[in-house]
């Protein structure tokens, strides 16, 4: 695959991209706090590329990742900053590149801010969020790409890179292509995404595998968590074709909550035909951790701009609630009635059913 179709690259700034990467030997590669398959994915696919290029790169993450994602391959190698603080502080000073992935603002790298801002060194930002902050030197921004592992993609063949595209690398780009697209269920009408797909597969992927480790691999604890959620805690709102989920601390230690356990509960209540858009609320040491999923053209993005501090794609986005659970609840069900306007009227479907 040489060429790009679906994403209108700007050359300049994939050749000063380029420019970096090849002028720079030690390189620190970061992403957001709480990472997800697209953030692991993109950091470690770029990790390994540079790697095969003789440089120094190290991935360093604000903390642990789930642990459903450390059969990506280099995953056991990352640096959390909550558990290397010392040796992270370091890296971040003698870096000559920072390349930051799959995040938009500096504060959603957490207390790894200061380090990342203060840094005295070129910065490269790839990623697929919207309204990204001017923190970096190079910004390659695209809000309509699926995923920043397709993005990152399309930039590594782009730059004339894309016989650097080992295995390895496949499968990291295809952990975050998946993920973020719930496996392909949303956002994820691009033809390009398929023809990706199929390269990464002559490359040597195995999709199946990769989908079992990542997303049907699960202790006791956490099928208990997510069926105590779905049976006690799932609430829907019929006339507002909504659903609510909400787990608090005490219930999410009740079952041993590990990070990652609750990955996919969001996307639950979608499988109910008439539900239009899920949200679930989970309990964090400092906030409430907001996730929305969407069916259709409700756009749960804006619902998570103007009330959660957050923001995403139209059918896939999240934010933060500062207060109390309740508090967050109750934001929840005072707004229902503003997001209305965006639903599908189902009397134009054949079946009734909400498409």
């Amino acid at each position: 695959m040489n060429k790009t179709e679906s994403l209108n690259l700007d050359k300049a700034k994939v050749d000063e991209v380029r420019r970096l990467l090849n002028d720079n030997d030690n390189i620190v590669i970061t992403c957001h706090l709480t990472p997800d398959g697209d953030a692991i994915g993109s950091t470690l696919a770029l990790c390994h590329l540079l790697r095969s290029m003789g440089k120094k790169a190290k991935v360093v993450t604000p903390d642990v990742p789930p642990k459903n994602l450390y059969g990506v391959p280099g995953a056991k190698e990352i640096m959390p900053f909550t558990r290397f603080e010392t040796q992270v502080k370091s890296l971040f000073a003698e870096a000559g590149l920072i390349c930051c992935l799959d995040f938009n603002a500096a504060k959603r790298v957490d207390r790894l801010a200061p380090l990342l801002v203060d840094a005295d060194c070129p910065k490269i930002l790839i990623d697929h969020h919207l309204f990204p902050e001017n923190f970096a030197d190079v910004v390659i921004s695209h809000p309509e790409s699926s995923s920043t592992c397709f993005l990152l993609y399309q930039v590594i063949v782009a730059m004339g890179w894309a016989d650097r595209i080992s295995r390895r690398v496949a499968e990291c780009i295809y952990t975050g292509m998946m993920t973020d697209t719930g496996n392909f269920t949303y956002n994820s009408n691009d033809p390009e995404l398929y023809m990706v797909i199929a390269d990464l597969v002559k490359r040597g992927i195995d999709k199946d595998r990769i989908y079992s480790m990542v997303c049907n691999s699960n202790s006791v604890s956490r099928l208990q968590l997510n069926g105590y959620a779905v049976s006690e805690k799932l609430r829907v709102f019929p006339e507002h074709r909504a659903a609510l989920i909400s787990l608090t601390q005490d219930e999410l230690n009740r079952y041993h909550y590990e990070r990652g356990d609750t990955e996919s509960l969001v996307n639950v209540p979608l499988s109910v035909p008439d539900m239009v858009y899920s949200v679930f609320l989970r309990e964090e040491a400092a906030y409430i951790k907001v996730s929305c999923r969407s069916r259709g053209e409700f756009p749960v993005n804006k619902m998570c701009e103007e009330h959660f501090n957050g923001g995403g794609h139209k059918n896939a986005a999240g934010g933060e609630f500062f207060g109390t659970m309740d508090q967050a609840i109750a934001k929840f069900e005072s707004i229902l009635d503003q997001y209305d306007k965006y639903l599908p009227n189902a009397n134009n479907n054949k079946d009734g059913k909400v498409s």
